[in-house]
């Protein structure tokens, strides 16, 4: 049964990953207050296209962007350890 390796620059470079991820979701979470702080009925239901100004559409868009790029990741890695932790059972 072979041991499993993590070395400590794998550590870092996780972390390194994981605090890069989540500063862009703050960053796109403060940008889309902006939505929430010039809201007007009037212009249509809320969180629809039609209530929103161009640059809210994009900042929207890259939102949920990011959300399905996360879960590709997630699954992504997911399946490494996967395959490393079968691969070192048997």
């Amino acid at each position: 049964m072979a041991k499993l390796k993590i070395r400590f620059i794998d550590i870092i470079y996780g972390i390194a990953i994981i605090v890069a991820d989540l500063v862009v979701f703050i960053i796109l979470g403060v940008l889309l207050m902006g939505y929430d702080d010039n809201y007007d009925s009037s212009e249509g239901e809320y969180w629809s296209f039609a209530s929103m100004n161009m640059n809210e559409k994009i900042i929207y868009i890259c939102y949920n962007v990011w959300i399905v790029l996360n879960i590709i990741g997630f699954i992504y890695i997911g399946r490494k350890i996967y395959i490393k932790t079968k691969i070192n059972t048997t």
